[in-house]
């Protein structure tokens, strides 16, 4: 709990798709970037600018009550893997299962009764009240996010890259919505490059074929 962990990936275009990207290599090699609590608070750090001494906060409570900070943890892990269910379910125009619309909605009830208005030089703005107490604190503007998105017209840009080694989920912001790939240079030209070796592979069997025939022939 140093302040110092992964670095963390936030191309998904809404905090909550980042949070679902925490797990990457989905189904096959999944690789889990939030491994304890510390990687938890990293990603609160990077993702929504939590603060060094809210962070502290949160690292000495978590060391007075380590239970309650597993406890935690378990409950980003479960809420993760439900917004990767219900988002996952939204890129395939599926209907999102209910059991993990009722995971969000518990979190998003524990949310809602921190969020509180504040004075701002220019004005007023939302804000977090408790944010040094509440153990799941990263968690709350997480349930925010996933449930601004979900009724928003940008739920229609919710997209789950087409690679079988990633599945990250990200906003298709591009013109003619038709974007595949979390990241063009990434899995966009993994892709590439396979259909390449494949075409590759078989224009030589099929010219070594040929080739073999006419080596046969009288």
């Amino acid at each position: 709990m140093s302040g110092t962990g992964p670095a963390f990936d936030l191309s998904g275009g809404a905090l909550c798709l980042d949070f679902t990207n925490t797990l990457a290599g989905r189904p096959r090699k999944p690789r889990d970037d939030v491994r304890d609590y510390g990687d938890f608070l990293e990603f609160g750090r990077q993702a929504i600018d939590l603060e060094e001494v809210t962070r502290l906060g949160l690292v000495r409570a978590a060391q007075r009550r380590p239970a309650l900070a597993r406890a935690a943890l378990r409950r980003a892990v479960a809420l993760r893997e439900s917004l990767y269910a219900i988002f996952s379910s939204v890129a395939g125009g599926r209907e999102p299962p209910i059991e993990d619309l009722e995971v969000l909605n518990k979190t998003l009830r524990r949310a809602l009764a921190h969020l509180v208005v504040t004075r701002t030089p220019g004005g007023f703005a939302w804000d977090w009240s408790g944010g040094g107490e509440g153990l799941d604190r990263v968690l709350w503007p997480v349930s925010r996010s996933a449930a601004d998105l979900l009724t928003s017209d940008d739920r229609e840009r919710v997209r789950e890259c087409a690679s079988e080694t990633c599945r990250w989920l990200f906003l298709d912001r591009s013109p003619s919505r038709r974007r595949r790939w979390c990241d063009m240079k990434v899995c966009g030209n993994r892709a590439k490059a396979r259909r390449h070796y494949h075409r590759t592979k078989d224009l030589k069997e099929g010219t070594d074929v040929h080739a073999g025939r006419a080596a046969g022939s009288p």
